[in-house]
């Protein structure tokens, strides 16, 4: 009797799972094959990386069975293709030498599971199906998403984030809203980013997605080339408001960034969001003096809306806060607030500090702001993020005001 009559039978457990399987070694190819095929897979092979990512544009997949070592490409950039085109897929990673620090590796990108060839003779099939049923969960959890209006692109793992964000900054383009004086003239224009595509479709996922790869220095680049390309059409006088993640005080890329640095900082004012702390940096002081050396302002954005407390304002010795639009919005009809704003407008005055009132979105709120003695505003009301940069509008002030002042 053969080889193969003595093999013990494999339940059937993978009837309808679409499965590609790659290894540069054509006796593993053929032998974890024929398991799966036995154990009912729908299988397509590949001897190597090239021809497995070529399979992926062509089929629909459930799991992907990929050797981490092969010539040229491994089975890890077969993982990352397998994300450009599929979210939900399952990915196994397999390897005739197994390595706890390649294993862990593979498990961080997001790889199903991570075994050695000799273990997966035996238990692949079982692995196989439960990757299989994962990854119809995902897929159904997604329609659901859509059913229920809530529509999902979001990754599920980090390698599927990092090809997003990869992704992202490729097509990332900056939108500007201008910021204006008490008598409605631009004074300058935040550059703010916009998205595109659907995994990472607004700024706090992209940021969020950096963080979580070590990847803000990447985005902060991709940001600094397109608004240093733009700057060049904005007119001499008019200031650049561009955000930086704390992170970037400690960015040695950032802070040698001649470039945009020297070249537009005479122009720029730095905002520094109150959200994040600082006392992680080593010498918050130093990079700020660098920064004011280049002609650079520097903003506290978000003031109201963050935990920062007063260290955060002696580090960074800002020239403009910008109060958050959770205390301005509906601040006409709320005395309170009012109060508090004239009080912080009021300390920062004796500061020698300029108050940018930020998401405004009536003219009543803009009034009163007015009256508060604010002395820059952004918001809606003026005008909304474009590309370019957008003229701003100055509305006549409420009827209301109009008549008691008439009056």
């Amino acid at each position: 009797m053969g080889s193969r009559g003595k093999r013990a039978a494999v339940p059937s457990t993978l009837q309808g799972v679409r499965v590609l399987l790659v290894d540069d070694d054509a006796v593993v190819l053929e032998a974890i094959g024929q398991t799966l095929v036995e154990a009912g897979a729908t299988l397509t092979t590949a001897s190597d990386a090239e021809m497995a990512i070529a399979a992926l544009d062509r089929r629909d997949l459930d799991v992907v069975v990929a050797d981490v070592c092969m010539p040229r490409v491994g089975g890890l950039a077969v993982l990352r293709a397998l994300r450009e085109s599929d979210l939900d897929a399952s990915c196994i990673i397999i390897t005739a030498s197994p390595e706890v620090e390649s294993a862990v590796e593979a498990l961080r990108l997001g790889a199903f599971d991570y075994m050695g060839k000799a273990e997966a003779g035996r238990v692949l099939p079982q692995v196989v199906a439960r990757a299989g049923t994962m990854a119809r969960l995902a897929r159904l959890k997604r329609e659901a998403q859509g059913e229920m209006g809530r529509p999902s692109m979001a990754p599920g793992d980090l390698m599927g984030l990092d090809v997003a964000l990869t992704q992202t900054l490729g097509s990332l383009r900056m939108a500007y809203q201008p910021i204006v004086g008490r008598d409605g003239l631009t004074f300058g224009y935040e550059a703010l980013m916009r998205s595109s595509e659907a995994a990472l479709p607004h700024p706090g996922a992209v940021l969020a997605a950096a963080e979580r790869l070590g990847r803000l220095s990447d985005v902060g680049l991709r940001t600094r080339l397109l608004v240093g390309e733009e700057l060049r059409r904005l007119p001499e006088g008019i200031l650049c408001f561009f955000n930086l993640h704390p992170s970037d005080l400690g960015d040695r890329g950032f802070m040698e960034d001649r470039a945009f640095l020297e070249g537009h900082g005479h122009r720029l004012v730095l905002e520094v969001t109150e959200r994040e702390a600082l006392d992680r940096l080593p010498d918050v002081r130093g990079a700020v003096s660098q920064l004011r050396e280049k002609g650079c302002r520097i903003a506290v954005d978000d003031l109201g809306a963050g935990y920062a407390g007063l260290s955060t304002f002696a580090q960074l010795l800002p020239d403009i806060v910008k109060i958050d639009m959770s205390l301005v919005r509906g601040v006409d009809q709320n005395p309170r607030t009012a109060h508090i704003i004239g009080g912080i407008v009021a300390l920062f005055h004796d500061l020698g500090v300029t108050v940018v009132a930020e998401g405004i979105e009536t003219i009543g709120e803009r009034d009163e702001l007015l009256r508060l003695g604010c002395d820059l505003f952004q918001g809606y009301l003026i005008a909304k993020p474009a590309a370019g940069f957008p003229a701003p509008r100055w509305p006549e002030q409420a009827a209301r005001d109009r008549a008691v002042s008439l009056g």
